[in-house]
């Protein structure tokens, strides 16, 4: 594996590597392709025809419409507004394993290319100066070729060469300076909130009220010319100064370290934060009391350095408090990957034991582990997944199977592919590898700081050296210094962005939307373009009976023999039908007297015969057919001209025309398809408010055709594979901020390489975790819920930030003319801040 750098925030050609001009290898996103590629059916000699070979439809369309843009042709698909060459520099083969860095020249060192790349989660991150510092760190260790980390994410790549470097001592190698690294596949749930509440309860609030007793008793009554009851140059008042410095050590350097540290990392990344001014103001005060206490004065203001402290580290704790208890509501949400397989003898063994060409046994309901080819038996395959196609698909002996698909209604056999991998677990792969290059927001308040920062820290300095050379005594030059930085406010402006962010994710989960990263509040005002996935998105993702026509018969009598003779079968579309049975059904379940499987729909059903593309029964002493229409032709059952159009018409629309029959001809057809959220039509007028929609599926044909002429969608992506879903997010960030709206695993690439991801909450895990926020209810409208509440916690920011400035335009110049005191500095300090936690406590 080449050496490479890091990649840029938004720099396309930073992750990938040049596109394969292999053949048998889609030129888009690298799968495999067909027997027989596909290639642009433009006819020959046409030097407009899109070149290469794609894998499916979706590749191709994705592609001419990036041709037709480097051609200033407004091709099919739409104009994409970025330059195609550029995208075939930078699409990587990142679903199968090929190096996702680019040819670069670290350190010159040629013995990387065969590394290998390991992803860790790190806790401890929280602003993009612990990014850089644990980048720069991290690619300094002997072996390691690169590091890439997000701290939105928690998520850090490393590349590193297995010779020199146990990939098993990376995470110790990376944990320190308060950051702690685990492997990303254990899923570490981060920091345990009650050591988080102990710290703080004990480590600050204990010691810190302690520390505030002392002054109220000793100190606050010399400030205002009451004698204290010891005097200061005495044993007595060096006990009572000791006791308040060790207590403010202990606030301090325990309770402020990830302050402390924070700071430390902006020094070494270069980036000032607002970590550096709150540990400028808390340790200035407490080396200025520290060296006044051994003098014996009286004026200490290790208080400064408390209030400082615990109130910026309060406002921390309460934001990740807040965060915590709307991130468990996502609790019940499932692992989908498989971790074990079932030999075709029947004896079950882990993944890693599983070899090429090793022959499993899948049964009905079971996921399919790993990539391979079916050997034995046919069935229905759900694959919605890994690719997002709602409809499941048959296979057969020598077709093709997908690891992490669902095998429906039969028991098959397949063959492990060479690689013995899972097009699930490649998913998850590149699902980290596109989160690690993602850099986490810098928060507006930290750039700021970077201006901010070094502006107060040389006032205060050019006031202390200016106070000093007009006759001033070195502790009070040293005295005015201070009283500049602590009245520089940074409790309010430590204060501004947690407060609001937590308010912002209260009221977000008051609304049944859960915020997994703040950068939400960031991005989401901006966004110029939602991408929406169709399936689970606008739709529900599962089959449900659209519609049941029945010229002659009781459309209650055509669904209630179809659903209990396909009470029988395992397949999708079956239990639609079942479903829809069972509720139309009036009284008890069983009423009738059924027994078994068709107990709730209340006849008995015998004789029954499955086929790949039917089944059938006796019912009520009747043959029953239930099917697709050429089966039941098959059979002997004339399908009526009235229902043919029927049949054309769900088809034309993209769902599943089911026919029923008995008595030598078809009585019914149950239409079933992928049914539309409810009032999605309203939630995307409102999405396209201001913005573009663009519909990004797996799907293909009239299932995606449909939703082209919808109002408020401008473009449709159809039959587009995961890993091209994640490509076509990343050059739509051409035309300005993305948001993307998934669910499936297959959407999670792309959920991660939008600048917004927002999941539906019925999704999966994997979806779940690469998203900036989650739809708990699965109500659509919630989705323009959420661009409300971000901007509304954005703009309540940026009020707190700009009271806590003009607070310091007028604070600042009194202290530098020495007409404030430290201890009026933090009087005034506070009362901005209380000013910042009313302003907060507001609802959006």
């Amino acid at each position: 594996m080449s050496d490479a750098q890091p990649p840029a925030t938004d720099d396309a050609s930073s992750l990938e590597a040049s596109v394969t001009d292999d053949p048998d290898q889609c030129t888009l996103c690298g799968l495999p392709t067909p027997a027989e590629p596909i290639t642009d059916d433009a006819a020959d000699g046409d030097d407009g025809a899109v070149p290469g070979t794609f894998c499916c439809q979706g590749c191709l369309q994705v592609s001419r419409a990036l041709e037709s843009v480097e051609g200033g042709s407004d091709g099919a698909g739409g104009d994409l507004g970025v330059d195609a060459a550029a995208i075939r520099e930078r699409i990587a083969d990142e679903g199968t394993g090929v190096d996702l860095l680019e040819e670069g020249d670290r350190d010159g060192d040629d013995d990387l290319e065969d590394g290998e790349e390991t992803f860790l989660r790190v806790d401890g991150m929280h602003c993009s100066t612990c990014e850089a510092f644990l980048e720069s760190r991290v690619a300094a260790l002997d072996g390691v070729a690169g590091a890439q980390a997000s701290y939105a994410t928690e998520t850090m790549r490393v590349v590193y060469d297995p010779d020199r470097v146990d990939g098993q001592e990376l995470p110790d190698l990376v944990s320190g300076y308060g950051y702690r690294a685990s492997d990303r596949a254990d899923d570490d749930d981060g920091a345990d909130e009650g050591q988080a509440l102990v710290k703080f309860l004990i480590g600050g609030g204990l010691f810190g009220m302690m520390v505030m007793v002392w002054y109220a008793v000793f100190l606050y009554p010399s400030y205002f010319g009451y004698d204290p009851f010891v005097e200061f140059g005495s044993y007595d008042g060096y006990y009572v100064a000791v006791n308040i410095w060790l207590m403010t050590s202990f606030v301090l350097f325990y309770t402020g370290y990830p302050i402390l540290r924070g700071a430390y990392v902006s020094v070494r990344a270069g980036v000032p934060n607002m970590d550096l001014l709150v540990s400028t103001a808390a340790l200035g005060a407490y080396a200025y009391s520290t060296l006044a206490m051994a003098l014996g004065r009286t004026d200490l203001y290790f208080d400064v350095s408390v209030a400082v402290i615990l109130v910026v580290t309060a406002g921390t704790y309460y934001e990740g408090r807040i965060k915590r208890r709307a991130v468990s509501l996502l609790s019940d949400l499932t692992e989908q990957q498989v971790d074990e397989a079932r030999l075709e003898s029947g004896e079950t063994v882990t993944l890693e034991e599983v070899a090429p060409g090793q022959r499993l046994l899948v049964k009905p309901g079971e996921r399919i582990p790993l990539d391979g080819r079916l050997v034995e038996g046919a069935a229905a395959v759900d694959e919605s997944l890994v690719t997002g196609e709602s409809l499941p698909v048959q296979k057969e002996a020598g077709d093709p199977v997908r690891g992490g698909t669902v095998v429906t209604d039969a028991p098959v056999v397949l063959e492990v592919g060479p690689e013995a991998e899972s097009t699930l677990d490649r998913l998850v792969s590149l699902l980290w590898s596109i989160q690690s290059a993602r850099p986490g927001v810098q928060r507006l308040a930290d750039k700021l700081a970077t201006i901010f920062v070094p502006l107060v820290l040389t006032l205060a300095a050019a006031a202390t050296v200016l106070f000093y050379a007009t006759g001033s005594g070195l502790s009070s030059a040293l005295l005015i210094g201070l009283t500049v930085v602590i009245v520089s406010c940074p409790c309010a402006l430590g204060l501004a962005t947690p407060l609001a962010i937590a308010s912002g994710v209260q009221s977000a989960a008051s609304r049944g939307i859960v915020v997994a990263a703040e950068t939400l509040f960031e991005d989401a005002p901006e966004v110029d373009v939602v991408v929406l996935d169709k399936t689970g998105t606008l739709t529900t993702g599962t089959m449900d009976v659209v519609d049941v026509h029945a010229p002659d018969d009781a459309p209650e009598t055509v669904l209630r023999r179809a659903g209990a003779v396909e009470s029988l079968s395992e397949h999708p579309i079956a239990d639609a039908i079942v479903e829809a049975a069972r509720e139309d059904e009036d009284g008890d379940p069983g009423e009738d007297g059924g027994t078994g499987p068709t107990a709730d729909i209340g006849v008995d059903v015998d004789s029954f015969e499955r086929d790949r593309r039917g089944v059938a029964g006796v019912v009520d002493g009747e043959c029953v057919v239930v099917g697709h229409p050429d089966y039941c032709r098959e059979r002997g059952l004339a399908v009526p001209e009235g229902l043919e159009s029927t049949v054309d018409a769900a088809r034309a629309a993209g769902d599943v025309p089911v026919a029923v029959g008995w008595d030598d001809r078809v009585h019914g057809v149950i239409v079933v398809g992928d049914a539309p959220r409810a009032r999605w039509r309203e939630a995307v007028s409102t999405l396209a408010d201001g913005r573009e929609v663009v519909v990004l599926t797996g799907d293909e044909g009239a299932a995606a055709e449909r939703f082209r002429e919808v109002d408020g969608v401008d473009e449709v992506f159809a039959g587009v594979p995961p890993e091209a879903k994640a490509e076509t997010v990343r050059r739509l960030r051409a035309r300005g901020t993305v948001a993307m709206v998934g669910d499936g695993s297959n959407d999670a690439p792309a959920l991660a390489a939008a600048d917004v991801g927002i999941a539906m909450g019925s999704g999966t895990k994997l979806a779940t975790d690469a998203a900036d926020a989650v739809v708990v209810g699965d109500d659509l409208e919630s989705v323009a819920e959420t661009f409300d509440v971000a901007a509304g916690t954005n703009a309540r920011i940026r009020q707190n930030l700009g009271w806590a400035f003009f607070y310091n335009a007028v604070a600042i110049p009194l202290a530098i003319t020495g007409l404030l005191n430290p201890l009026f500095a933090a009087l005034a300090m506070a009362t901005s801040s209380v000013l910042v936690v009313i302003n907060s406590s507001r609802s959006i």
